[in-house]
């Protein structure tokens, strides 16, 4: 009876260059060459929703990795140079954020890390969630941006957070990049001194080591070395407490950056709506009317003098009409009382939650003794502060001009409503005959108005700023030399629009919140280097991402290890580097290669040490065992591959008596393959023949103890559960669907219980002809 039971296979239309499984459901996540991110079940692989590439975030992907949580699914995009973060519920995204190099690579960890300090803060409630009101949800008749903050997902800020306990986001890119992001939102550590394209990372778990492969190109005309790096970052490691109550923190002003940020989008989608109004209503009159005079003029000409122009009234009379005109007046109202809403319960909801976080963040900058070290700077916070009262402040001044707005809107539209009745010769009512100076003053500022540069997005001066004269304590300060210049009191800018000054703010933010990235990038250092082999020089199309060196980090015994093979030769062994996270006690004689003996034909003469398979992919499945891909050196045609677990246990036999392997630092890997201790091992029973299919690559997941398998030709993939025989009978007679869609409570749909697997299994639309085909897919 076949190891691992079968219970999926699909023909997929595009190349598949990236699979990644959830952490915690049966779910993977699969990128292609078009830049389509899909999600699909292990119920016989349907597909759970999928992501088409989009012109403004990208459509080149190059990583993908999943929260530790299983809730959210980061992929990062070479051509826009973006990190997406998005929902495993529904194909959106939450957050996204810009990086200076193409992602290359990104591992999300978790820190297991466990001490009485760390303990009391996971388990204490968020004092923020006491003492701030609760954010207003985000109007959902606005923009589709604001989707994470509107009503019907009011908690997916909190999502967005997710668990109290640290976990970092690890980017690599090109020409040495590696950033560091706590929760995957905000940038902790700029890690400096890699040489080369990164090809895999590994962040251990206790963060004392990070652990990088790079691609290094030494001269235009070689092919480029793989080299390991274990750099130290033991700084984070000794501040854990610290670096997670400073990320948890930065991480709250980071959503509530992007929340001031959706609150203007939305103010500015209402004020669009208004001239949208008006602008419907006024474009045909200014393309049909001859004189050189703006409407504006005409409207003047009329207050001032009582009589229209032939097309002014046309337009009136004919157009707008005196209906059409109070169901304009009350849709512009409506506008105007949004951005009133959004102003008061919206931008100074999160402005003021924002200066509590940020204050927070400054009593935290002033226990030297914990937080120096970490480059929290009290000054740099103490400005970001100032800057985040400035935007109060014209967030408030933005009020005052919205009530004189609408003043004046209203004794426009009552003013132009009398005028229309007396242009139809209809009956005017006494009370709305009278008209004082004060309201012919503010029909005339209404048609001289400059609200909407408040809203524009441009540094330039407001041409006709809020007028100050009258104001006393305006003037008290500007006739006062100590309160001018005073710290306690937050500058003021009349003559600058709320977007300069939200930008304003956000770029001291940005500056304060950067120098501990720097600082603890900077006390991170390399303490090995180790030169493996050469790579590949030529070209070749199969995606660098799906390659060997695979890393893995083994939280219970803290030992990092890396899996790679040599190009030197068809026959490739595998190779298992092993290093302790803590860099003191690691040395260089954790290295073994693995080859593999002849368990599929017993009847072979053959000596024990000869290998008889080579290895084609390898993947750690759990802490005890690698899942590997492998195929007879022989090969010929109709050979098949085979799908084995390899325990860790078979290959460290007796470590006691084991040969050291003594490291030239001055030589390559591959130069010294030979003196490299070699076990040969006969796998029992965990291996399966892969039946018509040329396999190349291998998806795991131990926790759910899964696994996917793809061909050669990078569209076949076969999935299996690891722990279950397969009993030869359910899969002859199985269909599949192209794709399953969501139907019903979608928390309800991702519940991959064994009653979801029978359900979605029995009612299928066509039957799968993978086996039938496969021979003439993969040649």
């Amino acid at each position: 009876m076949p190891a691992f039971r079968q219970v999926g296979e699909k023909q997929l239309p595009q190349e598949i260059i990236f699979m990644a499984w959830s952490p915690k459901r049966d779910l993977i996540a699969l990128a292609n060459k078009v830049g389509e991110v899909l999600l699909h079940r292990l119920a016989n692989f349907q597909r759970v929703w999928s992501l088409p590439p989009n012109e403004n975030t990208g459509k080149e992907v190059t990583a993908l990795a999943w929260r530790p949580d299983g809730k959210i699914l980061a992929f990062g995009l070479a051509d826009t140079k973006r990190v997406i973060l998005c929902d495993v519920e529904k194909p959106e995204s939450l957050h996204s954020f810009s990086v200076d190099a193409p992602i290359t690579y990104m591992h999300w960890m978790e820190v297991t890390e466990e001490s009485s300090v760390l303990t009391s803060f996971y388990n204490a409630e968020d004092e923020s969630n006491l003492l701030l009101p609760k954010l207003p949800a985000l109007p959902k008749n606005y923009s589709t941006t604001a989707k994470i903050f509107s009503e019907e997902k009011s908690d997916e800020i909190m999502k967005l957070l997710g668990d109290v306990r640290l976990n970092a986001l690890v980017l690599g890119g090109s020409s040495g990049f590696i950033e560091v992001y706590a929760y995957g939102m905000y940038k902790i550590a700029t890690v400096t001194g890699v040489a080369g394209s990164c090809l895999g990372l590994c962040f251990s778990s206790d963060l004392k080591s990070l652990s990088v492969i790079t691609e290094v190109q030494v001269s235009p005309d070689s092919a480029p070395e793989i080299t390991y790096f274990q750099l130290d970052t033991s700084l984070l490691s000794v501040y854990l407490p610290e670096v997670t109550r400073m990320a948890r923190k930065f991480t709250h002003i980071s959503t509530l950056l992007q929340y001031i940020k959706l609150s203007l989008t939305c103010m500015c989608e209402a004020w669009e709506e208004i001239l949208m109004q008006m602008d419907s209503r006024l474009t045909k009159f200014v393309q049909e009317k001859n004189t050189t005079t703006s409407v504006q003029d005409e409207f003047m000409q009329l207050l001032l003098w009582g009589k229209a122009s032939l097309e002014l009234q046309a337009l009136l009379m004919n157009q707008l009409t005196v209906k059409g005109l109070k169901k304009l007046g009350q849709s512009i109202e409506s506008s105007y009382s949004s951005i009133q809403k959004l102003v008061i319960s919206h931008l100074q909801s999160g402005s003021e939650a924002l200066l509590y976080h940020l204050s927070e963040l400054k009593g935290m900058a002033s226990w030297k003794q914990k937080y120096e070290s970490l480059g929290l700077d009290a000054a740099g916070i103490e400005d970001a502060i100032t800057a985040v009262g400035s935007f109060i402040l014209k967030a408030n001044e933005l009020l005052q001009v919205i009530d004189s707005s609408m003043k004046n809107f209203k004794a426009f539209f009552r003013w132009l409503y009398v005028a229309m009745l007396r242009m139809s010769e209809d009956h005017v009512l006494p009370e709305l005959n009278k008209m004082t100076q004060k309201d012919i003053t503010f029909v005339a500022d209404f048609l001289t108005e400059h609200f909407n540069e408040y809203l524009k997005d441009e540094d330039d001066d407001l041409v006709s700023p809020p007028n100050t004269e009258g104001n006393q304590w305006f003037n008290f300060l500007q006739n006062s030399t100590h309160l001018k210049e005073s710290p306690l009191l937050f500058p003021y800018y009349p003559q600058k629009s709320l977007h300069f000054v939200k930008r304003q703010m956000e770029g001291i933010i940005d500056q304060c919140l950067q120098k501990p990235a720097d600082v603890i990038g900077k006390s991170v250092y390399q303490a090995v280097c180790m030169r493996l082999y050469k790579g590949s020089k030529s070209e070749d199309s199969t995606p660098r991402l799906f390659k060997l060196p695979f890393m893995w980090n083994d939280k219970s015994s803290n030992l990092h290890y890396v899996l790679f093979t040599m190009l030197e030769s068809s026959l490739s062994k595998i190779y298992i580097l092993r290093r302790h996270t803590d860099v003191s006690r690691s040395a260089n004689n954790g290295l073994l290669s693995v080859d593999f003996g002849n368990f599929l034909n017993n009847s072979i003469n053959e000596s024990p040490d000869t290998s008889f398979y080579s290895c084609v992919d390898a993947h750690f499945y759990d802490d005890e065992t690698i899942t590997v891909v492998l195929k007879e050196n022989a090969e010929q045609e109709g050979k098949e591959r085979i799908l084995a677990q390899l325990p860790l246990s078979s290959v460290y036999v007796d470590e006691d008596q084991e040969r050291e392997f003594s490291l030239n630092s001055n030589k390559r890997l591959d130069e010294q393959s030979d003196d490299i201790p070699t076990r040969t091992v006969f796998l029992e029973s965990q291996w399966r023949v892969l039946e018509n299919m040329k396999a190349q690559y291998v998806a795991v997941n131990g926790i759910r103890k899964v696994s996917c398998v793809l061909s050669s030709n990078l569209r076949h993939v076969r999935v299996f559960e690891m722990d279950v025989e397969d009993d030869g009978e359910a899969e002859e007679e199985e269909e599949e669907e192209e794709t399953t869609p969501i139907v019903g409570d979608e928390h309800e749909e991702l519940t991959l219980s064994a009653v979801n697997h029978n359900s979605m299994c029995g009612g299928s639309a066509e039957a799968d002809e993978t086996e039938e085909h496969e021979s003439s897919l993969d040649s």
